[in-house]
């Protein structure tokens, strides 16, 4: 109990150290995370104005793409909270900082998670994300109730859990090839960019691709299915609907075995 009070405690240090450097200049903090609402807010912009012409996109007008894409920001703007370290591990191992890591007396990837988060993309992404639901979730004919509250929550969790488990593949990747980007804008960054659209409106291989390699499908697409009950899921197993938690544990716990296995043939980049 004491190692559990002790380890919360050293998260809460770090969370607080972490904030307070992010946001030392307010300004600045503030200027900096509206650029990155603004950059993403332009491409769904894009959107908008395209279906003020054409209606809908395969039977989804344009508040269900809201509805959507705010799962996908809402999503990520918890993920980088947690996961920033993750993210841009690539750096850490090249520049010799992972090595500061292993001598501490704390867990690696406790240490990976908790001592970096980059507020500025949690602000702009989640903020957008609040913004857009709050814009369609009165207007997609969804009935809040206890049993959709609780399932949105559930599947906010599992698609934070989702894209973790991808990150730290993709981390984890790094002690064997050190650089990874192409990589990681191939399987995360490219395939996040079809995440935001029904999936149905792609060729079958790119849909294999969102659903069974880097399933964004079970982040937004198929947890809407259950809220929306759109026609274009009769071609998909019904039960696909209720899978998100259980792909973002089962994902989560298969990348976590990696780590665990490839962190034994670390070998530092000499920097």
């Amino acid at each position: 109990m004491r190692v559990k009070n002790d380890t919360m405690h050293l998260a809460g240090v770090y969370t607080k150290m972490i904030f307070r450097s992010w946001f030392q200049y307010k300004v600045d903090a503030i200027l900096r995370s509206l650029a990155v609402f603004c950059r993403e807010a332009t491409g769904i912009l894009v959107i908008y104005f395209t279906l003020t012409k054409f209606d809908n996109l395969n039977g989804w007008n344009i508040y269900e793409l809201l509805f959507l894409f705010s799962l996908l920001f809402v999503t990520y703007g918890i993920l980088i909270i947690f996961f920033t370290g993750l993210r841009d591990f690539g750096g850490t191992v090249r520049n010799g900082g992972f090595d500061r890591y292993i001598l501490r007396p704390r867990g690696l990837l406790f240490q990976l998670i908790f001592s970096n988060a980059d507020w500025f993309a949690a602000v702009g992404h989640g903020g957008l994300g609040i913004l857009l639901f709050l814009l369609s979730a009165g207007k997609v004919g969804v009935v809040w109730n206890g049993i959709t509250i609780g399932y949105y929550i559930v599947t906010i969790i599992g698609g934070v859990l989702i894209q973790g488990a991808v990150f730290l593949f993709l981390a984890t990747l790094n002690i064997y090839l050190l650089e990874t980007n192409s990589i990681k804008e191939l399987f995360y960054w490219n395939a996040r960019k079809f995440a935001g659209y029904p999936i149905s409106i792609f060729h079958k291989a790119i849909q294999f691709v969102m659903i069974y390699v880097v399933p964004f499908a079970f982040i937004n697409y198929f947890p809407a299915q259950f809220l929306l009950r759109k026609e274009d899921m009769a071609q998909y197993p019904e039960v696909y609907m209720y899978l998100t938690p259980f792909v973002g544990v089962g994902m989560y716990l298969l990348a976590y075995l990696f780590w665990r296995k490839s962190i034994k043939h670390y070998k530092s980049s000499g920097n």
